[in-house]
């Protein structure tokens, strides 16, 4: 049985990929470690997964789903807010978390978008190689784009195509996450390291537009999940003021849920009743958690 990219190119990518990232995926069929070939990454009993003409390959198993990832005008508005540099702290605070993790393999982050707080982890002079996975496309498109990456079109709640106990560490990034099988690819010692909004996330906006709400206790909810699987091991606040604009607040709301419950003149409608400049609290929580 063959397996092809969800865009299927006229022509194969020939790319290095990092060794650590390749060694660490599975086959999304039977299981089996994954070797990258001349255009493809195939498993020994056979089944092959062709690398799309941007670098990214799609690893389905038969119940994955991708129709729930970001939209190709979603993944704009997201590169060009991140690009902007917005998010940075928060960014720069889960490098710090990520940075103390002990043990050999790549860092994972599901739900990678286009590889943004990857590549910041990257940048900051850790030598692991990075897999990012989404289930869009459209973002794997984007995150491919990093050499030291392997980009992976993958569902989050199918099994993962990671092998068990491969990663060194997992970003979970304003994600949907497994817990059990967040734990089962994160190597001993290893850790994860998740980013959840807090009520005051973007208050300012909240109180201006059409946009959905931050429930309380995000934290406190991903902990318990994770009870009996990996141990809590702090939290870290980042609050911080951004000046954004207007197009900058409509590159914010465009690349998130919002985007799917709100037309587009509905929201440009909004947009034109603020200010031409905004201070707009960004307010998350980083946790952390090891796997003995």
């Amino acid at each position: 049985m063959k397996s092809t990219a969800l865009h299927h190119s006229t022509h194969r990518e020939m790319r290095d990929y990092p060794a650590a990232a390749v060694q660490s995926l599975s086959c999304p069929h039977c299981g089996a470690p994954l070797a990258a070939g001349d255009g493809f990454f195939a498993c020994p009993i056979g089944h092959t997964f062709d690398i799309a003409r941007q670098g990214y390959v799609a690893l389905l198993g038969a119940r994955a789903r991708t129709d729930t990832g970001d939209t190709a005008d979603m993944v704009a508005a997201r590169t060009e807010f991140l690009q902007a540099g917005h998010y940075r702290p928060i960014a720069a605070a889960v490098s710090a978390v990520a940075r103390v993790a002990v043990g050999a393999g790549p860092v994972l982050e599901i739900g990678a978008g286009t590889g943004y707080y990857l590549t910041v982890l990257l940048d900051g002079g850790s030598q692991a190689a990075g897999i990012a996975l989404d289930s869009s496309k459209y973002a794997a498109r984007r995150a491919a784009a990093d050499p030291r990456l392997v980009s992976v079109v993958a569902d989050a709640w199918s099994a993962l195509p990671i092998r068990t106990g491969a990663v060194r560490s997992v970003l979970s990034i304003f994600a949907p996450r497994d817990p059990a099988e967040m734990t089962r690819v994160l190597g001993p010692g290893g850790l994860l390291i998740a980013v959840t909004p807090d009520p005051a996330h973007l208050i300012e906006l909240r109180d201006r537009l059409t946009m959905l709400t931050v429930d309380e206790g995000k934290a406190d909810r991903l902990a318990d999940s994770l009870a009996g699987l990996l141990t809590p091991a702090g939290r870290q606040p980042v609050e911080f003021r951004m000046t954004l604009r207007q197009e900058d607040v409509t590159a914010l709301v465009r690349m998130g849920p919002t985007a799917r419950h709100l037309a587009p003149a509905e929201l440009a409608a909004q947009i034109r009743a603020l200010p031409p400049s905004l201070t707009v609290t960004a307010a998350v929580t980083v946790s952390r958690f090891d796997k003995a």
